[in-house]
């Protein structure tokens, strides 16, 4: 299948490369990085119709103005397929637009990172049945086997995605304290060793598990040279957003997501306020700067 795909960061490149390799045919656009086409307007002449353009860019404005941009460009039966970490309101409202050019829009929430290429990526698809249908050989080559479904109508792929982001900072926070309480303990403990014999037979073995035995393979068991400084692109803060608004309890997401933002505090004031009422009810002694 012929497909162009707009993007080729780690995530877009990886894709490409993987389609190209299952005998696909992938012109692409990045001004950034040497592509087949230029431009957007010269990427639409090098396919055929029915034409299939991917977004593989950073969610927000860059990708705003990329689909406003295709459409204008692309023509009656051609598809627009978000690949990357929109909020799935945005695609309610991108697909409504893009019908109203007689031009479907497919949202694609993908899972896999840098590892993406090799194992292929986990795909949640969002869109009418039709254009998602004609997606079904770039999906199948992109995913591992029974990586991939159609999970509902728009919005529902980066819907799906987002929760699933949301459990990522869960399931990263939990690894994060049980590996502290075992650091701050009496015993002088291998963390490399502890973290590869939990992931053969454990309960709690997971990809992510496989991912920090290799970083304290590579870092150390202190992980001495990575500071404990943890962003966030978006997602953990839509789906607590989400929870909220469904009155949906999500306790653990949630603390997840603020622990990332006290990562960023040189200095908590809130732990400063706390000290000085110590002080002030109890007399307790305080630490001075």
């Amino acid at each position: 299948m012929k497909l162009g795909m707009v993007g080729l960061g780690r995530m877009g490149a990886g894709m490409t490369e993987r389609l190209r390799r299952d005998g696909h045919e992938v012109m692409t656009y990045d001004p950034k990085v040497e592509s087949t086409a230029s431009s957007l307007e010269e990427l639409a002449t090098q396919l055929e119709a029915p034409r299939a353009v991917w977004m593989m860019i950073p969610s927000g404005e860059p990708t705003e103005a990329v689909f406003r941009e295709l459409l204008g460009i692309l023509e009656s039966g051609d598809t627009i397929v978000d690949g990357g970490n929109s909020n799935f309101h945005d695609s309610k409202r991108r697909s409504a637009e893009a019908s109203g050019h007689r031009i479907d829009f497919v949202d694609v929430g993908v899972s896999g990172g840098i590892w993406g290429l090799k194992e292929g990526f986990c795909l949640m698809a969002g869109g009418p049945d039709e254009p998602v249908k004609r997606l079904d050989p770039i999906l199948s080559s992109l995913a591992p086997e029974d990586g991939w479904a159609h999970v509902g109508p728009s919005g529902a792929g980066h819907f799906v995605k987002m929760v699933h982001n949301g459990i990522e900072y869960g399931l990263m926070q939990s690894y994060g304290e049980g590996f502290e309480i075992m650091n701050a303990s009496e015993y002088d403990l291998d963390f490399e060793q502890i973290s590869g014999i939990w992931r053969y037979g454990s309960v709690v073995r997971s990809w992510l598990l496989e991912l920090l035995h290799d970083a304290f393979d590579q870092h150390g068991g202190d992980l001495h040279d990575i500071a404990g400084y943890v962003a966030d692109s978006g997602e953990g803060r839509w789906t607590v957003d989400a929870a909220i608004n469904e009155s949906v309890p999500a306790p653990a997401m949630t603390m997840a997501l603020f622990m990332r933002f006290a990562s960023r505090q040189d200095e908590s004031f809130a732990a400063k306020v706390s000290a000085a009422l110590r002080a002030q009810f109890g007399g307790h002694a305080v630490k001075s700067q």
